[in-house]
């Protein structure tokens, strides 16, 4: 199978509606021979990503999670200090969440690059 490479540029672009572009390349949807078991999907860089669109409240209320498996190891981080810290975590974060949850979700992102 041959693999294309699909660029994006970000500039203006909505997170959720850039992610959900992005998932689809990824997973191979936008192809006839689209099947939901394989792993049929292209690659995808995507650029300018400091200037993508996300609304203020948005950067305010949303809120990542982690947990260090310890009790009271629960982390928490808001999408603008993560934004203005590395904005290539939001949106791998968002098409990451796009992505079946099985085995192939891993293999997927890794065809995801993301440079400034």
């Amino acid at each position: 199978m041959q693999r294309k490479t699909h660029t994006i540029d970000a500039s203006g672009k909505a997170l959720g509606r850039l992610a959900t572009e992005i998932a689809v390349i990824l997973r191979g949807k936008d192809k006839p021979s689209f099947l939901p078991n394989a792993d049929a999907g292209d690659f995808v860089v995507v650029k300018n990503i400091g200037k993508i669109k996300v609304s203020k409240k948005k950067m305010k209320r949303k809120v990542y999670y982690r947990h260090s498996g310890y009790p009271g190891g629960l982390k928490k981080i808001s999408a603008e200090e993560l934004f203005s810290k590395n904005p290539a975590i939001v949106l791998k974060k968002a098409v990451y969440g796009m992505l079946p949850k099985n085995k192939l979700r891993d293999k997927l992102i890794k065809r995801l690059k993301i440079s400034d």
